[in-house]
């Protein structure tokens, strides 16, 4: 099984099911040339949902819940303040989204035949989606792979990858296509003012 939003991308997904959140903000409307948001409506946001909740990476035991208009909404809402923190948290800037993001939900503990436990998520709705979002989020805080989940620096580009680099310091999904454009726009931006500099002495 892939994972649809990321895929459109072409950008390897993130391991576990961190890359649920990955695919989560990979919904929104991005890349060169822009991909349609599919929280935009509630029908490809469900048709999203049904496809990514049934990854065998999540192990799942309930079916994927039913989205209203309503809930719709609130999980963009979500996906867009989740997405600004990982893009200002990345340049050390506070972001103003915390009232969003101070999210409270239940979680419920099941036992698997093997006797591991395994936390799925509760409630119905977009709450249940952000609750397996936070289920995620805390797997991964706790194998230390939170902070390699970033939104690409290109302004063009804007797709959350997650960095496989040694010492976690990529900045663009891809140097080749977001990387080097970036780096030379702003060298021939250096050199225009350079040159004003120059003209106007």
């Amino acid at each position: 099984m892939t994972w649809p939003a990321t895929d459109r991308y072409d950008i390897q997904a993130a391991p576990d099911g961190l890359a649920f959140i990955q695919d989560l903000l990979n919904t929104l409307s991005a890349g060169k040339p822009r991909e349609t948001d599919l929280l935009l409506a509630r029908d490809t946001a469900q048709t999203w949902l049904n496809e990514t909740w049934r990854h065998q990476s999540l192990q799942l035991s309930r079916p994927p819940v039913e989205l209203g208009d309503e809930d719709v909404e609130h999980l963009r809402a979500f996906r867009d303040s989740l997405r600004e923190r990982l893009a200002t948290a990345a340049e050390g800037a506070e972001d103003g989204q915390e009232s969003i993001l101070k999210s409270q939900l239940e979680a419920t503990l099941r036992l698997a035949p093997d006797g591991t436990v395994h936390a799925e998520p509760a409630g119905s709705g977009w709450n249940a989606v952000v609750s397996l979002i936070l289920i995620e989020m805390l797997n991964a805080q706790r194998n230390d792979q939170w902070r390699r989940l970033k939104v690409c620096r290109s302004e063009r580009c804007q797709v959350t990858f997650f960095d496989r680099s040694r010492n976690n310091s990529a900045v663009w999904h891809d140097v080749r296509r977001c990387g080097h454009p970036a780096n030379l726009r702003a060298y021939r931006a250096r050199q225009r003012a350079q040159t004003h500099e120059q003209t106007t002495v």
